[in-house]
């Protein structure tokens, strides 16, 4: 039989994962969000919340006198990822020292400054790391250290970068925290003509399909889809999907700190959320071994967390799918619930390196079965997630709850009674893969040789079944 589970997958490191992400967002004593370093003997706790519009740019200087993170009037203008060069600007641009009323007209050649030309009056010097929430031409964020001051424009400072850690600017700070998307702030593509999207958060609703009851956090997808049918299937066995998918997602996040040279002694990106579905599937569908995916969704969104003054960009792309894999010989009719959790990343830590870290716990109740003819078919309604960091993924898991039926000769059922000549057997489970990417480095850990997969997490359970003489 057929099955649809619902996922939508987010971020990562804290909330409802191993005791290694902890449910508490962040120490109770935590350092304020804006300030640069404190004694030596207070908490280096960071807060973790999401970031309030118009957050600021923070900037350090690694290896200086007072060269902690920071917050700072800067900003950044432009961003060409090709050439890795930004214009860095500021509120006072007419008026700083670096102003010069030639600075435009200069030859970036000509007027490059060296390293060593510390008293050149830039706002933005050599070795400057900056941290941006997304800004034109780095949609996605920005996390860089600048290489070369090019010059002074009528924006503001033109510079070449190249990219940069967090452990630049977090040093020997903690943080460890979870915070919900909005989901109202993600951006839906539908693949779909029969697509509906509903969102609901604190003060404002938008309600998609007709009905349609969602709860303060979450994100709803509706889906109805006609699916391709077997080639001897007749015009009665057409096979159709409709359905709902309903996630309230969270980005968990954890740095364990051990200085700004040095990697930190822990770090946590992934994804974890609660979801509920419910869908039906009938007619025989045309299937095969090999899984068919047919997407129907795909969404982004880039939550800024603040973790203390650094705004860090996490990056969230989601694409919802139906699957089906079979030998295309049987029909079926299957209305099916679904709810549960997941979490799913990657931990470091000095000694083990990146390690994966995978769980769902949930639970799928049978409304509605029936199973006509021999063959088996299986059916899944998931999502595929990728989630990093400043534009790099990190992290890509894909969650896929399902109902796989087989059948022998003619089984009909409804709730708990079937009646059936032959035999059958319908199970519910989950399936739940990914990889951890090596772009995770940009914690400042060492750069993974190799892609590692995540884990294949895999649970089935047996929702009925009988056989009948």
């Amino acid at each position: 039989m057929p099955a649809l589970a619902a996922s939508a997958l987010l971020l990562a490191a804290g909330c409802s994962s191993p005791p290694s992400q902890a449910d508490t967002p962040a120490s109770t004593a935590t350092r304020p969000a804006g300030t640069g370093a404190s004694p030596a003997s207070a908490d280096r706790s960071l807060a973790v919340a999401a970031a309030p519009a118009g957050t600021a740019t923070a900037t350090a200087r690694p290896g200086s006198s007072g060269g902690e993170a920071h917050r700072t009037e800067l900003s950044v203008s432009s961003y060409d990822r090709k050439t890795r060069r930004a214009v860095i600007s500021s509120d006072d641009d007419t008026d700083g020292p670096g102003s010069s009323p030639s600075a435009g007209a200069s030859s970036p050649a000509a007027d490059s400054p060296s390293p060593s030309a510390s008293e050149t009056p830039h706002r933005t010097a050599v070795g400057d790391v900056i941290a941006s929430a997304p800004a034109p031409g780095a949609p996605q964020g920005l996390l860089a250290k600048v290489t070369e001051v090019i010059g002074e424009t009528e924006r503001g400072t033109e510079v070449q970068t190249e990219p940069a850690h967090l452990n630049a600017l977090l040093g020997d700070d903690t943080a460890k925290g979870s915070v919900p998307v909005d989901p109202a702030d993600f951006a839906v593509d539908k693949l779909l003509p029969d697509v509906d999207v509903s969102w609901s958060r604190t003060g404002d609703v938008h309600v998609g399909p007709e009905g349609a009851t969602v709860p303060l956090g979450s994100l709803r997808l509706d889906v109805r889809a006609e699916l391709p049918t077997a080639g001897d299937a007749a015009a009665s066995a057409s096979a159709s999907v409709e359905g709902f998918v309903q996630v309230a997602p969270q980005v968990d996040f954890r740095y364990g700190g051990a200085g700004a040279d040095t990697a930190p002694a822990s770090a946590y990106l992934g994804v974890s959320g609660d979801w509920t579905s419910g869908w039906a599937l009938k007619g025989r569908a045309g299937a095969s071994a090999a899984p068919v995916r047919i997407p129907f969704a795909t969404l982004h969104a880039d939550p800024v967390l603040q973790v203390g003054p650094v705004p860090v960009v996490v990056n969230l792309d989601l694409t919802c799918y139906v699957q089906i894999s079979g030998d295309g010989k049987v029909t079926v009719d299957v209305e099916q619930n679904v709810k549960g959790d997941f979490t799913a990343g990657g931990t470091f830590g000095a000694a083990q390196g990146w390690t994966p870290v995978s769980s769902s716990d949930m639970t799928s109740t049978p409304v509605r079965t029936s199973v006509t003819t021999a063959g088996s078919v299986k059916a899944a309604l998931g999502a595929q997630a990728t989630v990093g960091l400043y534009g790099s993924v990190g992290v890509i898991a894909d969650l896929a709850p399902y109902v796989r039926g087989e059948g022998t000769g003619t089984v009909t059922g409804t709730d708990d009674v079937f009646e059936a000549d032959g035999s059958w057997a319908v199970y519910g489970g989950v399936d739940l893969n990914g990889t951890l990417r090596l772009q995770l480095s940009v914690f400042g850990t060492p750069v993974l040789q190799r892609d590692i997969p995540l884990g294949a997490l895999h649970r089935e359970w047996k929702l009925a079944g009988g056989k009948t003489s």
